[in-house]
């Protein structure tokens, strides 16, 4: 079962790391060197941002530092995702972890090959810093994880998982 649950995860993670690297390369294609494009005026555009640090631009221009802190990431990643019984309750946990390394791949990508990340999604009106998708898939990936963290998982859940076997 351990196979099929890996070949899930490297799937589903070129899927969504295509889609963000594709949005990403519309976005330079389309968008760099251009005005903003409104979507719903004064609310939401489309904005061409080369993101040098991290979440909201902080920690500008530590590229080796990320590059670094995303592959350990990555490992205690994939290290609790092999941990994961093949249950049908911890599909959701599985998931929230394919999503949330598609995520951290995509944005590693752009740092190691160009030494920023591409943004383009704003949310004008509450002047909300730009993003890209595969800062989605993070944020939403870890609200869910929380959620579930929350109310849905227990404690002998993450024994489970965590057992020495």
């Amino acid at each position: 079962m351990k196979k099929g649950k890996w070949l899930v995860l490297v799937v589903g993670i070129l899927i969504l790391t295509a889609l963000d690297q594709l949005t990403k390369h519309l976005a330079v294609f389309y968008l760099k060197g251009q005005e903003s494009v409104s979507i719903i005026k004064n609310v939401f555009e489309l904005t061409y941002v080369e993101n040098r640090g991290a979440a909201f631009g902080i920690l500008q221009n530590h590229r080796e530092f990320f590059l670094i802190l995303t592959v350990a990431a990555l490992i205690a990643m994939a290290w609790v995702y092999w941990k994961i019984p093949a249950k049908k309750k911890y599909v959701p946990l599985s998931v929230i972890l394919l999503v949330l390394m598609a995520g951290a791949i995509g944005n590693m990508i752009d740092r190691g090959l160009q030494g920023y990340v591409v943004d383009f999604f704003y949310f004008k009106l509450i002047d909300f810093p730009v993003f890209n998708v595969a800062d989605i898939y993070v944020t939403v990936s870890c609200c869910v994880a929380v959620i579930l963290l929350l109310f849905a998982y227990k404690e002998t859940d993450f024994e489970e998982i965590f057992s020495k076997e």
